[in-house]
């Protein structure tokens, strides 16, 4: 029977190629990625164009499309080499360049007039006319910008052309300023944020000082614990597949080039079951609990749901500017067989403790680490050696596959 509703595209973040693997094992249907150019994550590991040609290919290999990000503003000195550096990212066969700069733009049309251009959330669009004129420029999709609600997207989506693709974030981390236009940084620590070098001064803590009283700090009080006024609380929408989804996004974006390759793998297994589930079952629908139960296990902040509802009244996380994290990835799996489960090891854990598996587009299963084993063959207390290869009892009736995960729960 054919959907009610065009499927959205899960795109994932991918920072490396052990997180490319991750997001593709887990479901993705696309991913996005910098090289060590013009990218907006400098911090992220990235790919040179060797490394990206051969991403290109593992992606295609599953049927997986490959974004390239192209979405810092460009400085007059790097602008020469741009142009060779698109034709290149062309030839290793990237099927988008995410663009935010209009000159930009129009450079990869120049070079590369077939190529397919996403409008990075840098450009901050927020209305139907620049979503058309961009359009009518070249573009492909636009990334909305995050400030927006579910029925403005609604709106740009009724009056733009249908073959413009809109994308979405539905999932990660919020700025404080708007779509990532941030000069905190840059006039802070001389790190620039919109050249992928942000030092995240929105997460620290701040007080007043009054300017004839230098020296004497007044905390800025929400209670007893003080404040983090700019610290913007984790996005979240995986309740709301269902609004996201009729509301005709194309793209639902996960935020995250950064995080490691167990965040990946938790929050895109978590989509892809909760969009998969929707259409299955489209007319009555409702989010299983225990999905929402998984992205609590990756390390966030508080989650909210943005601006898609109207203006956040909780929009901040008071409390720190650090992260919640509950869980520790201990082992991932490398294959299993005659019973048993080969791992390498990530923490340490040992013999008798309770452990999660998580295996791709399955609910996660409690098991008991029994029958821990060094390659030798010998029997181990624990997995206190780092990144050592072990094995452990395979539980009746459980053959997890390679690149499955084991987690342990954090006493609080």
């Amino acid at each position: 029977m054919k959907d009610l509703f065009p499927r959205p595209e899960l795109l994932a973040p991918v920072g490396d190629f052990e997180r490319l693997e991750a997001a593709i094992r887990y479901g993705a249907d696309a991913v996005y990625l910098g090289s060590t150019e013009f990218g907006m994550r400098a911090a992220s590991a990235n790919f040179d164009i060797p490394a990206l040609r051969e991403a290109v290919g593992y992606a295609h290999e599953r049927g997986v499309r490959l974004y390239l990000t192209c979405n810092t503003l460009p400085r007059n000195s790097e602008i020469d080499r741009m142009a060779d550096f698109i034709r290149e990212a062309g030839d290793a066969g990237v099927d988008a360049f995410i663009v935010s700069d209009i000159g930009v733009l129009k450079l990869v049309k120049r070079t590369l007039p077939d190529a397919e251009i996403h409008i990075s959330t840098q450009t901050g669009v927020v209305n139907f006319l620049t979503a058309c004129e961009l359009y009518e420029m070249g573009a492909k999709r636009v990334v909305l910008a995050r400030e927006l609600s579910l029925d403005e997207i609604i709106e740009i989506r009724r009056r733009t052309p249908a073959d413009l693709e809109i994308e979405c974030f539905v999932h990660g981390a919020m700025c404080m300023s708007f779509s990532g236009r941030c000069v905190l940084s840059n006039y802070m620590t001389d790190r620039d944020a919109n050249r992928g070098q942000c030092a995240q001064p929105c997460r620290w803590k701040y007080t007043l000082m009054e300017e004839k009283r230098p020296g004497q700090y007044f905390p800025v009080f929400e209670d007893e614990t003080g404040t983090y006024i700019l610290n913007a609380k984790d996005l979240c929408m995986l309740e709301h597949i269902d609004k996201l989804t009729k509301a005709g996004i194309t793209s639902f974006k996960i935020e995250g080039r950064a995080k490691s390759s167990y965040y990946v793998a938790t929050v895109i297994n978590a989509y892809r079951i909760a969009m998969d589930d929707f259409f299955a079952h489209p007319d009555d629908w409702k989010l299983e609990p225990w999905l929402l139960d998984e992205v609590r296990k990756v390390s966030h902040r508080d989650y909210s749901t943005g601006f898609y509802f109207g203006r956040p009244d909780q929009g901040q996380r008071y409390e720190n500017g650090g992260y919640i994290r509950n869980c520790d990835i201990v082992a991932l799996v490398e294959g299993s067989d005659g019973g048993r489960i080969w791992c390498e090891q990530k923490n340490k854990f040992t013999e008798g403790d309770e452990l999660e598996l998580l295996q791709p587009g399955k609910k996660p299963v409690v098991i008991t680490a029994r029958g821990l084993q060094n390659m030798d063959g010998e029997s181990i207390p624990d997995t206190r050696k780092a990144a050592e290869p072990f094995s452990m009892e395979a539980p009746e009736g459980i053959t997890p596959v390679k690149g499955s995960i084991l987690r342990k729960n954090i006493t609080p």
